[in-house]
């Protein structure tokens, strides 16, 4: 256990900055401020620039680096972790799992058809959807492994349901500003229903993904033949900051020109959180890279990757579902979600991690992490 333990102030400090700094840059920028309260949000109060092969080029640039980065540290080494030997060799696919499975499929399969005597549910399938999902890949790590969140640590997984509803409502906070996405099918509800409902959808994202990451660390090219060399993080109390003004301009920037600097939505939150962390006590989960333990960065990168392509998938044919707007690079779909915009996924990935250390402070160890 680490003993850099944020105080309840600091979580409060930590907070305010998250929600002040998006709202000091739409404040500067004039608009009016009532929109951004509504609840359920309804008003379009942002137009999104038409498509550019100029900025679709230099997207595509960034995205295809990251993807390079990736692969590199996917094959670039050969490594046996210590716990490698001690993977069961044969362990039975639990009943619960076959059950999960077969829930998935049928959740999966009321969320695409139009059965007229589901249609008060219809918009309801998301949540018992990724709980279905969130089960089946805990019996996939148990059949893998022995072991699975489900089983070992049924108390944190719980926890991280409560956990992942605040985490998304704080991004669904962020679209405010920049409307990338919104949800439609859903008719007209009360704010009291929208709140539970949606609430209760949010509360799956941090689960899937540390379930996801759980299920990656057990497969060989994660697990055997990832990159290592430790890297020397010597310098980095000294870039508190630089990560904090990074941070709050790449906060501020969506809400002040949300057509050019929207995909900072996706990094903004995660160099903000690692500043406080460092300023807290230098200790953040990237510690482990001084280690050479880079399956912190590739699994949660590659987990959230997998889960985004799940969530589009399931979402392509829901009747209650989410669509898209996005300045300049908005062609080429895959389901709904314009081809680039996978690669959000990637820092999302880094950032349900450090949500989830923040939650435990070290209290958890990864099971990716050596």
């Amino acid at each position: 256990m680490r003993d850099d333990q944020p105080t309840f102030v600091h979580y409060l400090i930590l907070l305010a900055s998250l929600l002040g700094f998006p709202l000091l840059g739409f404040i500067l920028s004039g608009k009016p401020i009532g929109p951004l309260f509504e609840f359920p949000p309804v008003t379009s109060s942002v137009i999104h620039a038409p498509f550019s092969w100029v900025v679709f080029g230099l997207f595509s640039i960034i995205v295809l680096g990251c993807i390079a980065g990736l692969l590199f540290l996917l094959f670039r080494g050969s490594r046996s972790f210590s716990n490698s030997a001690s993977i069961p060799p044969s362990i039975k696919f639990p009943g619960w799992g076959w059950a999960s499975l077969c829930s998935l499929f049928l959740f999966w399969m009321l969320a695409w058809t139009r059965f007229s005597w589901f249609a008060n549910f219809q918009g309801l399938t998301f949540t018992p959807l990724w709980v279905s999902f969130i089960f089946l890949l805990n019996a996939l790590t148990f059949k893998r492994t022995g072991r699975c969140l489900l089983l070992d640590q049924p108390k944190f997984l719980l926890s991280l349901f409560v956990w992942s509803a605040g985490f998304w409502w704080y991004f669904e906070y962020l679209n405010r500003f920049v409307q990338n996405w919104r949800y439609i099918g859903i008719g007209p509800m009360t704010g009291l229903f929208y709140g539970v409902h949606s609430t209760l959808a949010f509360s799956t994202v941090l689960p899937a993904v540390l379930s996801t990451c759980e299920l990656l660390s057990s497969l060989s090219i994660f697990r055997d033949h990832s990159y290592h060399r430790p890297l020397s993080l010597s310098q980095l109390n000294g870039l508190r900051g630089t990560l904090t003004i990074l941070g709050a301009l790449s906060l501020m920037g969506p809400a002040l020109w949300p057509n050019y600097f929207f995909s900072l939505l996706w990094v903004g939150p995660l160099l903000v959180m690692l500043a406080f962390q460092l300023r807290w006590g230098g200790s953040t989960v990237f510690s482990a890279l001084r280690r050479g333990e880079w399956q912190v960065i590739t699994i949660p990168a590659c987990a959230a990757l997998l889960c985004g392509f799940c969530w589009e998938l399931w979402n392509f044919y829901s009747a209650a579902k989410w669509v898209y707007s996005i300045p300049f690079v908005d062609r080429f779909h895959l389901f709904e979600m314009p081809l680039l915009g996978y690669g959000g996924y990637l820092p999302f990935g880094l950032e349900c991690i450090v949500a989830i250390d923040f939650l435990t402070r070290g209290r958890h160890r990864f099971a990716f992490m050596g």
